[in-house]
């Protein structure tokens, strides 16, 4: 019974997607990870993740029947019925998101009821009626890490656009690469792919390539927004470019064995990319965001050059270089934060996540109820220091 729920869940697609929301989280966190919080996170996403995979199967269970690769699965094998793995995923489902919505916020909660309800109710249904299925399944995929940011932050911003559009646009070669391999048990099953109507397959490839050629520019702005370091923009070049010649073959002779190519090339891109972004980022504190904006956008060439000041700013001064250095920060404080209010905390209303202008524009002072609890204790431990030192006054006054 343990292997059919397995089974039901998608185990491996599960922990995958988990695995991009914990990285949310850890890319989103102060410079001190909550550990429990991503726990939290982790668990609700599997369970929410597990509801979608298993609603899926329901919808799909015939046409698993007629695909190599689906057919052993427990409701076409009828190991499992029908009522059993509703109640699954209605229990996982409600589970999953009612657990965010108590151990993280709304905002989380709502991208994964969302999440659920897309995948289950719009990308399934989509699949047998036309090729735009692809790109409604790349939303999907792309919803996770923003789930992680927002437990992490307890809203969304720039950052979570940068993964979200880094998962999106992964998604498309990695996908064209599979459904031009499988194209075959994909017509038995009666599902709609592009490489079902690309004889040629140049349009599948051409695709491929396109997505590719998006991603390139997510490392170095990423580095001008001030997520992370500029080390970051180079390496997720290398990254992605590796990726991107490929896809580059892929489309230069579309066969099988260059589309296995770039299908094993971005299984190693996403790791690579996830981990290089960890590793560069610069912890989520929104302290003097607007001078590192303005610092980045010189380091990568964007706008006046660095100057002697600029690589003055880390070391030591006495009193009068610190006055004139902090009154240049003002200046680039003041029209970077015109930018930043527009970049750096913009929230997403745009493609390729059109829903997420709707959910609750949740923006909490401490973004997990465990990080709330704690801010409240040093809130309330600073209140009475205060009162203590009022007292102390009032006596002195009477003496």
């Amino acid at each position: 019974m343990l292997q059919n729920y397995k089974q039901l869940s998608k185990m491996r697609l599960s922990l995958l997607v988990v695995s991009t929301a914990a990285a949310g989280y850890a890319a989103g966190s102060k410079e001190r990870i909550d550990w429990a919080g991503l726990g939290w996170t982790c668990l609700g996403t599997m369970m929410a993740s597990s509801s979608a995979n298993a609603l899926n199967q329901v919808y799909e269970r015939v046409n698993d029947g007629l695909m190599k690769r689906t057919m052993n699965r427990p409701l076409p094998t009828g190991r499992m019925s029908v009522r059993h793995a509703l109640a699954f995923a209605a229990l996982a489902g409600a589970g999953g998101v009612w657990l965010l919505a108590d151990k993280t916020n709304l905002t989380t909660a709502a991208l994964g009821a969302a999440n659920i309800a897309l995948y289950a109710g719009v990308y399934t249904p989509l699949k047998q009626i036309s090729i735009a299925n692809t790109w409604v399944g790349a939303i999907v995929g792309a919803v996770p890490p923003l789930m992680g940011w927002a437990a992490a932050t307890g809203g969304l911003d720039a950052g979570a656009a940068i993964l979200g559009a880094g998962l999106y646009f992964w998604q498309m070669p990695h996908f064209m690469a599979l459904a031009w391999m499988c194209k075959a048990d994909y017509a038995a099953g009666g599902y709609r792919m592009l490489s079902l109507i690309d004889a040629t397959g140049r349009r599948t490839a051409a695709c491929a390539l396109r997505n590719c050629i998006y991603l390139f520019p997510l490392g170095a702005l990423a580095t001008w927004l001030g997520i992370t370091s500029p080390y970051f923009a180079y390496e997720s070049a290398f990254i992605t470019g590796g990726m991107m010649l490929t896809a580059a073959k892929f489309y230069g002779s579309p066969s099988n064995a260059n589309a296995r190519l770039l299908f094993r090339a971005s299984l190693l891109h996403l790791p690579l990319f996830m981990a290089a972004f960890l590793l560069h980022r610069v912890p989520n504190t929104n302290e003097d965001k607007a001078g590192l904006l303005m610092l980045n956008a010189r380091r990568l060439g964007l706008g006046q050059p660095l100057g002697p000041e600029d690589l003055q700013r880390s070391s030591p001064a006495g009193p009068a270089d610190s006055l004139q250095r902090q009154e240049a920060e003002d200046d680039d404080e003041s029209l970077g934060q015109q930018t930043i209010a527009g970049l750096a905390r913009v929230r997403l209303s745009f493609l390729p996540l059109p829903f997420v202008g709707v959910l609750p524009a949740v923006q909490l002072s401490c973004p997990s109820k465990a990080s709330c609890e704690e801010a409240g204790g040093e809130a309330e431990g600073q209140q009475q220091q205060q009162d203590g030192d009022g007292k102390g006054a009032k006596a002195a006054g009477k003496e």
